[in-house]
């Protein structure tokens, strides 16, 4: 197997994990650490990986880079690429709807640059048969192989740009979609005076649903400023499928009234979760 030298742009939570697969399976991981985070400084740090220092140096050194960054920021990530002269592969892993990755693709293209849209499922990779990375495009196979010997699961489903990051929106439309339903109940539920009678009904339905419930709203909280833009995506997929958007941008008013808990050490209480979402 060639061992490849690969860029991670940008190593978070999610991007640590990945750049660990890789190095799993025996290649050489880099990263750029001029004006990033602390807590990424730290995780890089920690797992051994390569600093180029810059994303042009990383463009002139590795084979291909992968995206892993927050929704809004996959354009930018992508210009940036570009603008260094990269000539590899660019692997984009961001939750992002399946028309604004062909979009990508179609920029990278003109660039020269081997493009492979990926959608990443689950938590951190962290353990086997946990985390999925999809991918789709002409060289998808060749970005699979990468994370052949890592708790990374891969899975090629066509050499169709935007397949990847379809199957993503369509997952987290429902997994992060109902989260955001079941915290908005919830609120309006307290705004009307209504809460302990809904819980006690939900617990005549299914005693487990109302201490699952509350553990999904509370949870939440930490990823709430990153989903806000996810949202935004999923709707814009549906709407380009010819359904309505209008449940995920709301869904993403909810994320965005959360966004303050980020970073929080502490899962925070039911009561601040519902007092966030009822400010004004």
């Amino acid at each position: 197997m060639t061992t490849e030298k690969i860029g991670i742009l940008h190593p978070g939570a999610m991007g640590i994990s990945v750049a660990a697969a890789a190095q799993k399976s025996g290649h050489m991981v880099y990263w750029a650490s001029v004006g990033r985070s602390p807590h990424t400084q730290a995780r890089a740090q920690q797992h051994h990986l390569l600093d180029g220092q810059s994303v042009a140096t990383l463009c002139h050194t590795c084979t291909m880079l992968i995206s892993v960054c927050p929704p809004h920021a996959a354009e930018e990530v992508a210009q940036q690429v570009l603008a260094h002269g990269f000539a590899g592969l660019f692997v984009d892993a961001n939750a992002i709807a399946p028309q604004r990755a062909r979009h990508i693709g179609e920029l990278m293209a003109v660039g020269g640059v081997t493009f492979v849209d990926g959608g990443i499922i689950g938590g951190p990779a962290w353990q086997p048969q946990s985390t999925w990375l999809y991918l789709s495009g002409p060289e998808a196979e060749r970005v699979a192989h990468c994370f052949v010997n890592s708790p990374l699961e891969t899975q090629v489903i066509g050499a169709e740009i935007g397949k990847a990051s379809a199957l993503k929106m369509c997952y987290a439309a429902y997994t992060k979609g109902t989260s955001a339903l079941l915290a908005a109940i919830l609120g309006t539920a307290e705004s009307l005076a209504v809460r302990d009678e809904l819980m006690q009904q939900w617990q005549r339905d299914d005693p487990a649903f109302p201490a699952q419930t509350e553990n999904r709203v509370r949870r939440v909280t930490a990823k709430a400023w990153r989903f806000a833009g996810e949202m935004e995506e999923i709707a814009a997929t549906f709407e380009a499928a010819g359904l309505p958007g209008g449940f995920h941008l709301a869904a993403a008013e909810i994320y965005t009234r959360l966004a303050d808990f980020k970073e929080q050490e502490e899962v925070p209480g039911l009561t601040a979760v519902l007092q966030a979402l009822l400010k004004r």
